[in-house]
């Protein structure tokens, strides 16, 4: 995750960590999403494809997650990116993420 996004969520008082401060760096995208699931955090990636894989495996495998969101890499500015992250945000809350694959680009 892009360090200004994460600076500009955390100045809004947006509770975000990202893979390096979790020391989750280069790790599996499954790893990552269980270590999401451990911490009740939504995962933010610019991962689509893989992302939306898993999800599907985990919906049919009934395995729950507290939400994901999706972005194609570099479609949206740092700007843009917080104003539809604090948008979906607003719009949904953590029970209504649970389980679900929002796309950043629906969000506008």
């Amino acid at each position: 995750m892009d360090r200004d996004l994460v600076g500009a969520l955390r100045d809004r008082d947006v509770d975000v960590t990202t893979a390096a401060d979790m020391g989750m760096w280069r790790r599996k995208d499954e790893e990552m999403l269980e270590r999401a699931v451990s911490e009740g955090r939504v995962l933010y990636s610019a991962n689509v494809a893989d992302f939306a894989r898993i999800h599907a495996e985990w919906v049919a495998a009934e395995k729950e997650h507290a939400g994901l969101i999706v972005v194609q890499q570099q479609r949206f500015s740092v700007g843009e990116q917080m104003r539809r992250i604090l948008t979906l945000a607003g719009d949904l809350s953590a029970e209504a993420m649970r389980n679900r694959l929002e796309y950043l680009g629906n969000w506008g």
